[in-house]
């Protein structure tokens, strides 16, 4: 197949696309199936509306994987032991790795760029995360001594960005941590040291995972906007069934890099589609899912804006996953 990285146009996306999905009908069992017993022809899929994405949930009960290759890495999804985990088998490092990359890239500036700091406490907690994964990557490219990560010290997170002025500093942190850190920010005791980086870009990547009120996402973002004094605060959109990131800039709209596409189905015909600012489920094209699947229909609801989407939370009748963003 062809290099996904150099998509260009949305003609070199549909190519691609349809490549995909013929190289996956014939050579991952499961999807395969899936297709089948939707009684659907392949040879008439030419349109993306026409591609079945696989519902999310497969990844829970079935190795999605391509025959002709091999994976001992997989990705493991949040939960209770009582949840049956979803679990994602990764047969080319690289290829995920080039994702990340180039998805930083592409939104936010090279890597080699910054000092990476992560506010990952339930995520660390637990093995195969692809969050974990992702910003150990991020860590190696830039190779800054400054780097690491931040379990429930914030003392010494306080300390260090305090420490680190006219550098450019990203701070990765799960939605419920980055509120903890600054409710200590913002403490009695640490008011009167507060000062924040002007260069600190904070990419909160959502999970609330029930620690904290329930809240809206803009209602998170204004929190996080203030207690950092900062007019944006970026986002952060992947799950473990994808190796593709989507980015927010700021006002809660994600862009997808060339490679990865947002289609919003009706919630109740997964063959029908919204229109641009209808709210409905969200079906993912990731064409860097080459050895699983590129095609998913997640529990996530959210409407297109433009060439951008919002996620606005998940279908009710769907278990909560510790990478959801919160009712909007």
């Amino acid at each position: 197949m062809k290099n996904i990285f150099n998509i260009q146009t949305e003609q070199d996306f549909l190519n691609a696309s349809l490549e995909t999905f013929r190289y996956q009908y014939e050579n991952v069992e499961i999807y395969r199936k899936f297709v089948d017993f939707l009684n659907i022809n392949p040879d008439e899929i030419d349109r993306l509306d026409k591609i079945p994405f696989l519902p999310i949930e497969m990844f829970k009960n079935h190795k999605i994987l391509d025959n002709n290759v091999s994976a001992d890495l997989y990705f493991q999804s949040s939960g209770t032991t009582q949840m049956n985990l979803s679990k994602h088998f990764i047969a080319d490092q690289n290829l995920y790795e080039e994702s990340i990359y180039k998805s930083f890239e592409q939104f936010i500036g090279e890597p080699e760029d910054f000092i990476f700091l992560g506010l990952l406490p339930s995520y660390l907690e637990r093995q195969n995360s692809s969050l974990i994964y992702m910003v150990d990557y991020l860590m190696k490219k830039s190779a800054k001594p400054e780097n690491g990560y931040f379990l429930y010290n914030h003392a010494d997170l306080f300390q260090l960005l305090n420490q680190l002025e006219d550098q450019k500093v990203i701070l990765f942190g799960v939605s419920f941590a980055l509120l903890d850190f600054l409710d200590f920010c913002h403490s009695e005791k640490n008011k009167e040291s507060l000062k924040f980086l002007k260069n600190l870009v904070v990419i909160e990547t959502g999970g609330m995972k029930g620690r904290k009120e329930e809240m809206t996402k803009d209602e998170l973002l204004k929190i996080l906007q203030d207690g950092f004094k900062t007019d944006k605060i970026y986002s952060e959109y992947s799950m473990t069934e994808l190796l593709s990131q989507a980015y927010s800039l700021g006002n809660n709209e994600y862009e997808c890099p060339n490679w990865m596409r947002i289609m919003v189905r009706n919630a109740e015909d997964p063959f029908s589609y919204e229109k641009e600012g209808r709210t409905g489920a969200i079906n993912i094209i990731d064409l860097a899912n080459t050895h699983s699947c590129s095609f998913i229909a997640t529990q996530d609801l959210g409407k297109m804006i433009g060439e951008k989407f919002q996620v606005l939370g998940r279908i009710d009748h769907s278990d909560i996953r510790g990478c959801s963003l919160l009712v909007s």
